[in-house]
């Protein structure tokens, strides 16, 4: 390892450092006493059922406030949250321990960023990115909330080191090579498990992996993610005397995001009108769960889906535009402070990110894994729908990433000349 490498590890892991006091000091310092939402309430209520011995349900007493609609969640952060002792007790707020942890998680997410940039793009990209990442405010901020995006955002990057690591032994030792494609699909399997929109991940990746000759790492990856995703199917067929692979959420999400009253952009929260035709769809059926719901949503949305192609063609164009701009409405559920800086922050990065991407793509560089994962999160976002969340934690990073890019490799050019 040379000494200007040597110095770029050193200094992207205190960009780390600097990033894990930036995560606290916003939740401690600032993000006190706020008010939990729909999606934090759920969460902390399957935690404490879990908890409490009671298992992976929603117990009314327990979810209060969320007990009149509740969504099946995946498994992987409610057990992150009683893993850390967030399941033990009754918050109306994000809980101290939640904040410490995902601060710990966020730093991680930076160092991994640059690692993945330096790889790419050379040291000073590496730094570069690492040092963008630890101060980008979404990513510091949503290390405050009871969401699973920060935990999601640095499992899939994790995914993706793993990956370029297998890639990189291809020509050297293949069985350590596959060994690092295991953990790879294992660290894809819990990520799966923590939001199941890393599922489009696999197929993507995979195709990847063929077009670039490495069919063996593909299948490495896949066999390994399954092993960890399949026990908790076989768990769910045994509880709900049918098949859903990891939750039920993704039926209510695709519902909404190809809703005839959709804008191309938010969840329910952000659209009132599909969030009463969704009460109205559950009085339709009543009595029944959410898993029993989840194929009845899929049915009604490909029928309708059916019967109008060009008014979904459109619709998908509308949120292939919401994936890329910073608008809709689920950006006016915020203060107008939060829609500045988070739109200011992303606009930054957007341009650099562009632009890194295109002096990346000019050399020759080895395949890169984070083309397929930013490519599974906008096929997600299009299929179903984006909002700001869905963004931020894989979006984002990979344009931090490219935004390093820009600035190591131009100055790598400025230095030959």
């Amino acid at each position: 390892m040379s000494i200007e490498s040597t110095r770029a590890q050193r200094l992207i892991l205190a960009a780390a450092v600097v990033g894990f006091a930036l995560r606290l000091g916003f939740g401690f310092a600032y993000w006190q006493h706020r008010p939990l939402t729909h999606d934090e309430r759920e969460y902390l209520a399957l935690a404490k059922s879990v908890s409490l011995g009671k298992g992976f349900v929603y117990d009314s007493r327990e979810a209060e406030g969320v007990a009149s609609q509740q969504f099946g969640r995946a498994p992987g952060y409610p057990f992150f949250l009683v893993l850390i002792g967030a399941g033990r007790a009754d918050f109306d707020a994000t809980p101290g321990r939640v904040k410490l942890a995902q601060s710990i998680v966020g730093a991680i997410g930076v160092w991994l960023v640059g690692l993945i940039a330096c790889r790419s793009s050379g040291p000073r990209a590496g730094v570069a990115a690492a040092a963008l990442a630890a101060a980008y405010p979404p990513l510091v901020w949503i290390c405050s909330y009871v969401f699973s995006e920060a935990l999601y955002s640095t499992m899939a990057l994790g995914s993706v080191v793993l990956l370029n690591l297998a890639i990189d032994r291809t020509e050297g030792n293949r069985l350590s090579a596959a060994a690092a494609a295991i953990a790879a699909g294992l660290v894809v399997g819990l990520a799966i498990l923590v939001r199941p929109a890393m599922l489009l991940f696999l197929p993507v990746a995979a195709l990847w992996l063929i077009a670039h000759r490495r069919t063996p790492i593909a299948a490495a990856l896949i066999v390994a993610a399954a092993l960890v995703v399949a026990p908790w199917t076989l768990r769910n067929a045994r509880v709900y005397h049918q098949f859903v692979l990891v939750a039920s959420e993704g039926g209510v999400t695709f519902w909404t995001g190809n809703h005839p009253r959709a804008k191309g952009e938010g969840d329910l929260a952000a659209n009132p009108d599909i969030k009463v035709a969704d009460l109205g769809f559950r009085a339709q059926h009543p009595g029944l769960t959410a898993e029993e719901l989840e194929p009845l949503y899929y049915r009604d949305t490909m029928r309708y889906i059916a019967d109008h192609p060009l008014w979904w063609a459109g619709l998908l164009l509308k949120k292939a535009f919401y994936t890329i701009v910073p608008a809709g409405p689920s950006y006016a559920l915020h203060s107008p402070l939060y829609r500045f800086v988070s739109i200011a922050s992303y606009l930054l990065v957007l341009p650099l990110g562009v632009l890194g991407a295109e002096l990346w793509r000019r050399g020759r560089h080895r395949p890169e894994a984070l083309l397929p994962l930013a490519a599974s999160a906008v096929i997600v976002c299009i299929v179903f729908f984006p909002q700001e969340r869905f963004r931020i934690p894989v979006l984002d990073p990979a344009l931090i990433v490219y935004a390093g890019a820009w600035y190591g490799l131009r100055t790598r050019e400025r230095i030959e000349i």
